[in-house]
């Protein structure tokens, strides 16, 4: 087998699931849909959005996909309760946790990403916040903006998401944007945020719209692609950039039945033409996954047949759809082993 080939497959995977987007649109029944309009429409200028149903994530989601390591769960909620202790902020009373990214790019080729995050739920963000300001211990400094307080926590720690998705967080700015809406993220993004409430200047309405297709679904999220968001991903291979630059949006969500995880990532790209020719050339590395996947034994290799067995590619105008499902049974274990 040709290596170039192989490196081409190898390539072009990794660019496609590398774009800030991976999503379900299976229309299976997941009792998960919250009422009122989205988070996502308060959010600052973005190029990509993400929301996450938080209650459903920790509360069904991490327990399921970590069933079979009580080990690794326990860690995931021992480091929820650390972060709750070090703010005062708890990640159990979000309902839902909207992220808005933007993408800045110092030089050429990289890519770093500026996030702010806005969390609603049942609480009361001004109490959580005064609680936070006695759990810091004094590692943290008030600022006013605009009228508003804005809590900054040094925190300097490492944190996992849902156990599996690590991330350093060094300073931790939160504000009460109003009675039920907690803005995080570093302290320029917050006060961003703060601007926007006041101003009311919602101006992602299509990629809300994107991210917000399947109602049900416990993540969703939509982001534009650009040039040099491209570039940044360092792909040496001709061919495979010439399809991926013709990406303009991806969009889509994760989801959950009471057996399978149904993913599903959409690229918009900028002709029908197009679309097709990224499908033709995925349909032919998908036959090339087969023997990549030989790589991997025990449960990652059983994750990796089962997503790939069910792997559907398929052209709607000018969109190409990229749909999988596996079973939580087969997730579990590698999650849980991570």
């Amino acid at each position: 087998m040709n290596r170039n080939l192989n490196r081409a497959a190898f390539t072009f995977f990794a660019a496609m699931m590398s774009l800030p987007v991976i999503a379900v649109s299976q229309n299976r029944a997941r009792n998960v849909v919250l009422n009122g309009p989205s988070l996502l429409a308060s959010l600052p200028d973005s190029d990509a959005v993400a929301l996450v149903k938080m209650k459903v994530a920790l509360n069904d989601a991490m327990p399921k996909l970590l069933a079979t390591n009580p080990a690794k769960l326990a860690a995931a909620n021992a480091q929820i309760d650390q972060f709750k202790e070090r703010t005062g902020i708890d990640p159990r009373a979000f309902d839902e946790l909207a992220f808005g990214i933007h993408y800045t790019y110092p030089r050429e080729g990289v890519t770093k990403l500026q996030t702010i995050g806005l969390a609603r739920g049942s609480f009361n963000p001004a109490a959580m916040v005064a609680a936070g300001r006695i759990a810091a211990n004094g590692k943290y400094r008030e600022e006013k903006y605009q009228g508003k307080s804005v809590y900054i926590f040094t925190l300097e720690q490492d944190f996992k998401l849902f156990g599996v998705i690590s991330f350093r967080v060094g300073e931790l700015a939160a504000s009460p944007v109003d009675s039920n809406t907690l803005a995080l993220g570093d302290p320029a993004s917050v006060r961003n945020m703060i601007d926007v409430y006041r101003g009311r200047k919602h101006v992602n309405a299509e990629l809300v719209s994107l991210a917000t297709r399947d109602p049900n679904a416990i993540v969703g999220f939509g982001g534009n692609i650009s040039p040099a968001l491209l570039q940044s991903l360092d792909i040496n291979n001709q061919a495979v950039m010439q399809d991926l630059s013709t990406v303009r949006q991806v969009y889509g969500s994760i989801g959950m039945d009471q057996t399978d995880v149904d993913m599903s990532l959409i690229a918009r790209t900028v002709s029908p033409d197009s679309a097709k020719n990224l499908g033709d050339t995925l349909e032919g590395l998908k036959q090339l996954g087969a023997m990549f996947i030989t790589r991997f034994s025990g449960a990652k290799g059983v994750l990796a047949k089962s997503a790939l067995k069910n792997l559907k590619i398929t052209t709607q105008a000018n969109e190409l759809q990229i749909r999988t499902a596996v079973a939580q049974a087969a997730i579990a274990p590698v999650v849980g082993g991570l």
